[in-house]
Parts: C-alpha cells; structure tokens; sequence
C-alpha cells in the first residue's frame, strides 16, 4: 500500500498526519496501532510522536485520531488539533470548522500570528474535569487540587486534572526543573502503580512572571516531548486557580519547543482553555508499507517545507535564549 504523509508540528510535538478525508484510504484498529508503533519509531527515516489519522464525520468539519509512538491511543492531542485544524481549514477554504475528537467537538480556526510568519491556530481544549475518576486516579477522596500524594513524594504538591485526557501538574522551582525528580515520578505512574491504572501525562510547572510560565511534560505513551498541548492548558488553567495568573487573560507558556499562548475561561462551574500556537509543517512524503509487516516501509519521495521550517527555528532559538538567560 501507498499512502501520503504531512510531517508537521505543534511547539515541537511532531506527528505524521495521514488524509482520509481527500483519500481512500481505510486501516483496521490494529493496523493503526502497528502502523504507528512502525512509522514513529525514532531510528526510522520518519520518526515522531504520533500520528494523526484526519477522518470524516458525520458532524464536523473532520475527525481526529490520535495514537500514539507506542500503539496506544490518545483521547485529546491540542499540539496535534492545531495541525489538524490547519490541514481541515486549508483543505475546505474556511478560517474556522469543527473537529471531531474522542469526547468531545471542537472548534478550531485560524488566529493572528504567535509569531512572524508562522501559521497559527486556536483550538479549544474541553471537557475539563477535576473529578480523579475521570483520569482515573485511584485514591480516597474525589479531586486532588494541590494536595501531596506522600507515596510519590514527601515534597511536592499536585492537581489531577482530566482535559479530557489525564495530568499530573505540580508547580516546581528551578531547581526541581533541572532535577531527576520528574523522569523517575514519571516512570512510575506510567509502570505498574496503585495510584494510575492507565498512566498519566505528568508536568513540571514553573512560574517566570506574570501571565508567563514555562511546561515540562512527561507524556503518557511518548515519555519526555518538546512540548504537549494539553498540559499546557491544563498547567495554564492550575497556575490561574494558585493565583499565578488570571483567568480570562493571555498566559504565554514557554517549553523546549517553543511557546504557546492559552487562555482559562471559567463559564458557571466548568472551565474550558483556548490553545493557541503554530501549525507548522515540515514535509510531504510517500510511503510504501506492507499492512502485515508495517515496519519494512520506505519512503518513495520527499518534500520540505524549508521556508516554515527556518521561520520556527527562530522562535525556538528566541525562546531558548531567554530561558537560558533566566536560568
């Protein structure tokens, strides 16, 4: 079988987004997770950390998919839906539409520029939910909104937050940023535990000014990315409820990929974010896969996106410089 591939990026979160809108193309549930466990294998020509199936729906604009480099499948993607907006908005000639996700339809358009000639998009990140069942979180009591669990430290205090899909935020200073403290929690809640049954994305939080934070996250399925849509909303949203930030307001969050904007909106007693960052597309290819051994593919063509590659590079290299000067 041969199929195209859009390579693209979300802050550095890579995915290969696979048209089955525009295409006839069709894979089986297991063929989706082989395929991804094949084509985001990092030793290959490809590489990433996930893909992006791009599908009709019977009531969107499109349907996202999620899965992830290890076959599993992911709930919610904000890193992934801005390029998925993009690739939908382009392809129907329109400035905004709705996206079908796993809980929920969102609306997506085009916003002005995160920064000089980068393409660059709002998505909207809901449901939200601090009820630890639906994570799950396996505790006594029903939310954990900055409280210690003693069993995975003595020291630090954390909020479990489902957007739809699971986090862990604890606000940190520097000096736990630069710790080992978060890969080995990480791997924890992510091996066999008592606490997280299906694991769970876990950040790092840290307060730089106001309405600026920097986001390190472990992503469930992935391990350490440049960046991950969600706990970035999601941190934005925990930083607002500690008084860090504001709710309503523009909170610019800085990671190793370079930075998003998010706002945290508060409708009654219910929450919903704003995830607004670049869309960036890195190149077009084709492949050629067996279905039945997905990792002996080749790649027949390629085709860089070289002018939006180098316009990101400078965001990145601005944004690394500033934490650099800082830390």
């Amino acid at each position: 079988m041969e199929f195209k591939i859009l390579k693209c990026h979300g802050s550095g979160n890579d995915f290969l987004l696979i048209d089955e809108i525009s295409h006839p193309y069709s894979f089986s549930e297991k063929e989706r997770r082989e395929l991804a466990i094949a084509l985001c294998n990092r030793k290959t020509e490809l590489g990433a950390d996930g893909i992006l199936f791009v599908m009709k729906s019977e009531r969107a604009d499109g349907r996202m998919r999620v899965f992830n480099a290890d076959g599993s499948e992911a709930s919610m993607c904000g890193n992934g839906l801005r390029c998925v907006a993009r690739y939908v908005c382009e392809l129907l000639n329109e400035e905004s539409v709705l996206i079908e996700t796993m809980k929920a339809d969102l609306a997506v358009r085009k916003e002005a520029d995160i920064f000089p000639e980068i393409p660059t998009y709002l998505v909207e990140i809901s449901p939200i939910s601090f009820q630890v069942q639906d994570l799950p979180l396996k505790i006594e009591q029903t939310t954990l909104i900055n409280e210690p669990i003693p069993a995975l430290s003595e020291e630090l205090i954390f909020t479990a937050v489902a957007v739809p899909n699971p986090h862990l935020i604890t606000i940190v200073d520097s000096d736990m940023i630069h710790s080992n403290v978060q890969k080995e929690l990480s791997e924890y809640v992510n091996g066999p535990n008592k606490f997280f049954p299906d694991g769970v994305n876990v950040s790092f939080v840290k307060s730089i000014k106001p309405n600026q934070i920097y986001v390190r996250t472990f992503e469930r399925g992935v391990g350490f990315t440049n960046a991950c849509g969600t706990a970035m909303s999601a941190s934005t949203l925990v930083s607002c409820l500690n008084g860090l930030n504001k709710l309503e307001e523009p909170v610019e969050v800085l990671n190793n990929g370079g930075k998003v904007r998010c706002v945290a909106h508060q409708k009654e007693d219910s929450y919903t974010i704003d995830l607004i960052g670049n869309a960036t597309y890195v190149y077009e290819t084709k492949v050629k896969v067996d279905l039945h051994s997905p990792s002996a593919f080749t790649c027949t063509s390629k085709q860089e996106f070289s002018k939006e590659i180098a316009q990101y590079t400078k965001l990145q290299e601005e944004v690394a410089a500033y934490l650099k000067n800082i830390w």
